[in-house]
């Protein structure tokens, strides 16, 4: 999982290189190590499936941003280059790219909100600036991963699909 639930993003300026180099490493390159330990069996097996998890700023990055949207731009990029390299292993490789779903991180902003608003009111607040209406829930992600994880999408890989109840404007 490429997604460490923690955001870095703002004005370009106010970030050092070494901010940028510690959300790479948090979010790029943890993704590269644990892909480097895993594919080499799942060659040898001839079968394996690697879910890439993003956010939609890899395909639609908003100004300040950065540099969050450029560390899941780069994973996008990897993850489109290694489906195509190593399809003929049998080993397909996709990018799940979130919107907001409920979870520890969204709560961890109501928390820092106003005390008289309570949780399913931010979720709903939230919600309602998504096309679909609300925010999603993990288990609709789940779904979606279970299915690329299975024999069922056999013939899928390469892919970049949003879980976002349709709030990116691209596909």
């Amino acid at each position: 999982v490429n997604n460490a639930g923690t955001a870095v993003h703002g004005p370009f300026l106010t970030h050092t290189v070494e901010a940028w180099q510690a959300d790479f490493d948090l979010k790029f390159f943890a993704a590269i190590r644990l892909i480097q330990l895993a594919l080499p069996s799942m060659q040898e097996r001839s079968w394996g499936r690697i879910i890439n998890v993003l956010n939609t700023a890899a395909k639609a990055p908003g100004p300040g941003s950065l540099p969050t949207s450029a560390t899941r731009a780069a994973g996008l990029a990897m993850t489109k280059a290694l489906a195509g390299e190593v399809a003929k292993h049998g080993v397909l490789v996709h990018a799940l790219c979130t919107g907001i779903l409920v979870s520890e991180q969204w709560e961890r902003r109501w928390e820092g909100g106003p005390a008289d608003v309570s949780f399913e009111d931010f979720v709903s607040t939230m919600g309602r600036n998504v096309p679909i209406g609300r925010m999603g829930d993990a288990s609709e992600f789940a779904n979606l991963a279970c299915f690329l994880a299975s024999d069922a999408a056999s013939y899928l890989t390469g892919t970049a699909i949003n879980v976002d109840g349709g709030l990116c404007p691209v596909w």
